[in-house]
């Protein structure tokens, strides 16, 4: 496997799709440069110096692209949990990485949000006076924090509707995620659903799924849907503070009438020494969240987002990790891990002459080779890719399968693609080929996953099994062209780990519909 034709890909379609974004919602310019310059240094160096590409570029594009992107998704979770001094540390360092679209100016902003969290006022105003020029996405996002310190929250819809225009705040985050906000807390709650759905076609062009989980759980929270509310809570335990849980649990109860469980909330939030939210308590306390009629199309926007929201529970997890337990799939790991520390510790020459595939063997009636060759790796570096894959791919499919089904379909998946490696090396004469790794069942893995969103799909007309299973394809698309430019990788293992994974997996979703 060459690992340096792996970097190469990751750098040319990473910041290629970066660029794609960038155009696509018109913003981050500074991204667009970063992008822009490692894929013309990438594509010079495959030029006239090949031996130097995947090192610099990988170099360039770890640490101007995915170490201040991590960094800066790390400061915005802090913020959401309003842990503003470890923030402004950490955004501190990330702007030193990526000066320009206003990262140099974000930890003195947060600096601000710091010292109106301590009660010191008069320090976050001058701090944020400093930026209050509206033409710059800084300048407006202090403006908004200056409102929303302060709970003016009708101030805050009346600037933003005088003095910008949709094409401004409908662009920003945080522009949107306020805007909504002061909809809710002034009682407008059908501009705050329909304003909802417009932003959430804005949001999903960026891929920004924290905001736009947060934003449904204002909508929720406003519209008194309170098991909602605390679903979304529960699903996002690092999302959220304990303040903020909270706050708009009780902010849902008031508005669904239960205003005895939720004044006895706000009362004990309001002892906290965080002057922010004592000020946020102050407001819901003396605005009245209920009684507010909703008009028979936000009724039915709201149900669909509760829809969604349960359909994004089923197949949202697809091709990604969501913190969830899948026993069987860590049980994997740990086998394939063990099996190469007993490959190393017996020579791994020896190991892979006794155990791997080699189809002369089968045929003699070593059978138990196409299992043992499941759980052999050729290097560290094989076995950390195939692992990763698993650990990706893995959760969804045991969570959606069940692990008895999903262990059926794994081992389905690998040994049919080791059989299938045997017989055709067989007929084209090329019996003496040995074939070992994880590779065709995790790619049965990216089969199951494909059978599942296509069930979701065409039988419940899910929208966002739809997306993942576009995600899906164009994995499968990537792989194929790996697998075509390395010689290395068995391709033949892969298609037939793809193919058996998906055919196993439809019929094994089929009989788990019928039971259900």
């Amino acid at each position: 496997m060459n690992i340096d034709n792996l970097i190469l890909w990751i750098v040319c379609i990473s910041c290629g799709v970066l660029l794609v974004q960038t155009v696509r919602t018109g913003d981050r310019k500074g991204w667009t440069f970063v992008a822009s310059v490692i894929l013309v240094v990438t594509v010079l160096l495959l030029y006239f110096a090949q031996n130097w590409a995947s090192l610099i570029g990988g170099s360039l594009w770890f640490i101007f692209v995915l170490l201040p992107n991590i960094l800066m998704q790390w400061v915005n979770r802090l913020v959401y949990q309003q842990q503003y001094l470890k923030a402004r540390k950490l955004a501190e360092f990330a702007r030193w990485l990526h000066p320009t679209d206003g990262f140099n100016d974000y930890p003195k902003l947060l600096h601000s949000l710091e010292m109106a969290q301590k009660g010191d006022m008069a320090h976050a105003r001058e701090i944020i006076a400093q930026y209050q020029d509206i033409r710059t996405p800084t300048g407006r996002y202090a403006t908004m924090m200056l409102y929303k310190m302060d709970c003016q929250w009708e101030a805050l819809l009346r600037w933003i509707r005088d003095s910008l225009s949709k094409e401004v705040y409908q662009k920003d985050r945080d522009l949107m995620m306020s805007y909504l906000r002061a909809l809710g807390e002034t009682g407008d709650l059908n501009g705050l659903v329909q304003g909802l759905g417009k932003f959430e076609q804005i949001v999903d062009k960026t891929g920004d799924v924290e905001s736009k989980t947060i934003m449904r759980m204002m909508v929720l929270a406003f519209c008194g849907k309170v098991e909602s509310v605390k679903s979304l809570l529960a699903n996002q335990p690092k999302l959220y503070s304990k303040e903020s849980c909270i706050y708009w649990t009780a902010t849902a109860e008031m508005a669904a009438g239960m205003e005895l469980e939720a004044n006895e909330q706000l009362m004990s939030l309001s002892r906290s020494g965080d002057i922010s939210w004592q000020k946020a308590v102050a407001w819901r306390l003396n605005h009245s969240q209920k009684n507010r009629e909703l008009t028979d199309s936000s009724k039915q926007m709201l149900l669909q987002l509760t829809t969604d929201l349960h359909q994004e529970d089923r197949y949202g997890g697809a091709i990604k990790r969501t913190g969830k337990k899948a026993q069987a799939t860590f049980g994997l790991i740990v086998l394939n891990v063990l099996a190469f520390v007993l490959e190393i510790g017996m020579g791994e020459d020896e190991t892979l002459y006794r155990f791997a595939l080699l189809p002369t063997a089968v045929w003699d009636g070593e059978w138990w080779r196409m299992l043992s060759a499941m759980f052999l790796h050729v290097n560290f570096i094989h076995l950390a890719l195939n692992m990763l894959g698993l650990y990706i791919l893995g959760e969804f499919v045991e969570r959606t399968l069940g692990m008895r089904k999903y262990l059926i379909a794994y081992f389905f998946s690998g040994l049919g693609s080791m059989l299938t490696i045997a017989v055709l090396t067989m007929l084209f004469d090329r019996p003496n080929n040995f074939t070992v790794g994880a590779s065709g069942a995790i790619m049965g893995m990216i089969g199951a996953t494909a059978a599942i969103l296509l069930k979701g799909w065409l039988l419940e007309k899910s929208l966002i099994a739809a997306k993942r299973l576009r995600s899906v394809l164009f994995v499968i698309g990537f792989q194929v062209v790996f697998d075509l430019s390395t010689p290395q990788i068995s391709a033949v293992g892969h298609a037939s780990g793809l193919i058996l994974g998906f055919l196993i997996s439809l019929f094994l979703v089929s009989t788990q519909k019928n039971r259900d």
